[in-house]
């Protein structure tokens, strides 16, 4: 076989069910290029499967040469192993980082400083608006955000971001050439264009249910902290608080109404000692070592003196036209042309049940 340490890697990681404890035990006595140099007598000395022997002694070389010639194709096509110094260090520390990396855009982004944003995919307009907001102030402040290309939250965050800087990643639970969701290729090709887009999976992979929550150790490895925006008491997003924690990185959790199910995630990870957030400051103080802020005070719509009257009279969750209506002793016409005004000014969101207020 090519000795190669990239084809190495390559055959390292197609060992059948080898596990990562077992992988950084060979690793401690062998280089990546002598592991493919031993015989059958020194390889079962560990122990190892007469399957991943026999790996190790006949490497599938044509699906090696797949993945080279998959780097090949783009000039910003990546696959960094985890011997490559381009390797993030924060994602070398987590129990199982994953050998590969297959990359698409900006490689830089991988050693710049990041939080994850994860949340909902059913989300509110609010959880979408704060999740836009938040990220694309963290860009202001020369932070990466991190996400996992989901439908809701995931998505506004990166939006976000392509916003301001263009600085988010989206880590894949399938292979780059399976961009999944399909609703979501779009905004995929926009990331490569500035951001970055990774996956440990190799190209091909198609969207599995068991790979997404894996995915998730690695947006919570990449990202100095995690912040969650709503997400129920069964929602993926709690896996990447889990991991978060596990991996010793801040978390991060937006209150919510306690009548919203998508915000009840957010509320036990702030019962359980998550650090409630407001805005962008509470996150970047967290972190004083970076210096990249000045201000972050979630910019106000209204000032105090002309805050529209009304806001006050709807709910950040739901809240009937008849309920506004009792609230505010207008008659209804009235009423239905300040509520375009505000929906115009982008500080409510019209539903068919009701309205929900975004800020103010």
């Amino acid at each position: 076989m090519n000795t190669d340490p990239l084809c190495c890697w390559i055959a390292l990681d197609a060992i059948p069910a080898l596990q990562k404890r077992k992988i950084f035990t060979l690793l401690s006595h062998h280089s990546i290029q002598q592991l493919f140099q031993l015989n059958q007598t020194q390889l079962a000395k560990y122990h190892l499967k007469p399957d991943q022997i026999k790996a190790f002694l006949e490497p599938d070389l044509t699906f090696i040469q797949h993945c080279i010639d998959w780097q090949q194709q783009a000039s910003d096509n990546y696959i960094i192993s985890y011997g490559d110094k381009r390797y993030p260090e924060l994602l070398k520390q987590i129990s199982s980082p994953p050998l590969l990396l297959f990359a698409q855009g900006n490689i830089d982004l991988l050693s710049s400083p990041q939080i994850a944003i994860v949340g909902s995919r059913s989300c509110t307009p609010y959880g979408q608006q704060k999740a836009h907001d938040f990220a694309q102030q963290l860009a202001q402040a020369g932070l990466t955000v991190t996400s996992g290309l989901a439908i809701g939250i995931d998505g506004m965050a990166h939006q976000g971001c392509l916003a301001e800087t263009g600085a988010t990643i989206a880590v894949l639970g399938t292979g780059l050439n399976k961009l999944y969701p399909k609703r979501h290729v779009s905004l995929a090709n926009k990331i490569r264009e500035t951001g970055l887009l990774i996956s440990e999976f190799w190209p091909d992979t198609p969207a599995y249910p068991t790979n997404f929550p894996r995915r998730n150790r690695i947006i919570s490895g990449l990202s100095l902290g995690t912040l969650v925006i709503e997400a129920s008491v069964k929602s993926g997003s709690l896996i990447t608080a889990r991991y978060a924690i596990e991996q010793n990185r801040e978390v991060f959790a937006l209150p919510g109404s306690v009548d919203n199910p998508q915000a009840c995630g957010c509320l036990q990870l702030i019962q359980q000692g998550a650090k409630l957030v407001l805005n962008c400051t509470d996150i970047m103080n967290e972190f004083p070592q970076l210096m990249l802020i000045t201000h972050t005070e979630e910019p106000e719509l209204n000032t105090l003196k002309d805050k529209h009257f009304l806001l006050d009279m709807i709910d950040y969750h739901l809240t009937s036209f008849d309920t506004i209506l009792a609230r505010s002793g207008l008659d209804v016409v009235t009423l239905q042309n300040e509520l375009i005004e505000l929906e115009i000014n982008g500080t409510i969101n019209a539903q068919p049940q009701g309205y929900i207020k975004l800020k103010g």
